[in-house]
């Protein structure tokens, strides 16, 4: 069955305006000149310094779930007391697939509302992946600070508020269709994916390899993107994966999300500097006190894109590490999709609740320590 917006494909199903993004993509990386040159260089690094080390956190962790047939979710219902620390554990953990157990787990009763806003309020979302591989220094403090901020959160509103905005009549949902086997393109992916995450990690110890079994590193690197955004492109997912998907599928499938946003942020900003001629972070010191609220009120926005904006901005160097730390308390990432469809006012309760911690420790590092992690 199809519909306006999508058509049957070989590797999965056609969506126009993606395959829109697909198209600009390898217009912008074959362009002649200037322009062409420095896409495929920005592609290289989004892939050789991201992409790869999200394959591979991601692949580690569905592996490791489907190895022990651990299943969080029901886990996190026989927690009780601990429920809100293992929810902001959850949202702590790189990505929103914690996160998103956390809102379907709210939604079938399992666990409170604290928790809710325990896994919001943690969450960092994909973002997290790009400060990781980019920032290590910075996501040894945002992430456990973030989980820490959660915890309290969560607590607070369980000991507070004691309204429930769950339906009267519990139904699962299914978050995200099932694809089933794992198909040709997902281990085409990881055979990319590997040598690129050789490269990624030499260059994080400051060795230089231009090329892998006589194959230049750009080439095994834009191989690799643009099947990851043929993947995505083709893709019947919205964001997520299903949880019987195959490790390896649900790696290919988020990786390829994920990495839309990363190369997009990557794009946007040299272009921005290179071509218009923008001195971006003399633009942004004018207004450097609003710059933690800007961050926060970015955060609301459901999805990833947004805040993988913001953190590039900060790696960058354009925005303070107050106003990284303002985003990645406030910002929900993907888990907000599902919470707002499966119990709107919950969805939107959590999030305005997050914004409370978030201009607190955002301004406390902007007044009390502006320098610090810039």
């Amino acid at each position: 069955m199809t519909d306006a917006t999508t058509l049957t494909a070989p590797m999965g199903r056609m969506r126009p305006k993606r395959l829109l993004v697909l198209a600009i993509m390898l217009a912008l990386s074959v362009a002649p000149g200037q322009l062409g040159e420095l896409t495929r260089e920005l592609m290289t690094d989004a892939y050789v310094q991201v992409s790869v080390f999200v394959a591979a956190t991601l692949l580690l962790f569905y592996g490791a779930e489907r190895l022990f047939s651990f299943d969080i979710g029901e886990s996190l219902s026989r927690a009780r007391g601990a429920q809100v620390p293992l929810a902001a554990l959850l949202g702590a953990t790189p990505g929103c697939g914690g996160a998103v157990v956390v809102v379907a787990a709210y939604s079938s009763g399992h666990v409170g509302f604290g928790a809710v806003v325990a896994t919001l309020t943690a969450t960092m979302g994909d973002a997290a992946f790009l400060l990781i591989a980019t920032r290590p220094d910075a996501a040894i403090i945002v992430l456990p600070l973030s989980l820490l901020v959660g915890i309290l959160s969560g607590w607070l509103i369980d000991h507070f508020h004691k309204v429930e905005y769950r339906a009267s009549t519990l139904a699962s949902c299914e978050l995200a269709p099932l694809i089933g086997r794992t198909r040709p393109q997902d281990v085409a992916y990881l055979v990319l994916a590997a040598p690129g995450l050789v490269v990624g990690a030499a260059q994080l110890a400051q060795v230089e390899i231009n090329a892998l079994f006589g194959i230049p590193v750009q080439w095994i690197a834009l191989a690799g993107t643009f099947l990851g955004l043929t993947i995505w492109a083709t893709s019947k997912l919205a964001a997520m994966t299903n949880t019987h998907d195959s490790p390896l599928t649900r790696m290919a499938e988020e990786t390829s999300f994920i990495s839309v946003w990363v190369i997009g942020a990557y794009l946007a900003y040299d272009y921005v500097a290179e071509f218009a001629g923008v001195d971006i972070e003399l633009l942004f010191q004018s207004i450097a006190p609003l710059l933690p609220l800007m961050a926060i009120l970015v955060g609301l926005i459901p999805g990833c894109g947004p805040q993988v904006l913001v953190t590039t901005l900060y790696l960058n160097g354009v925005i303070p590490f107050a106003a990284l730390m303002g985003n990645a308390i406030s910002n929900d990432g993907d888990a907000l999709f599902p919470a707002i469809a499966l119990n709107p006012k919950a969805a939107l309760m959590a999030t305005l609740y997050s914004t409370i911690p978030a201009l607190i420790v955002a301004y406390g590092f902007y007044v009390l320590a502006p320098g610090f992690m810039n």
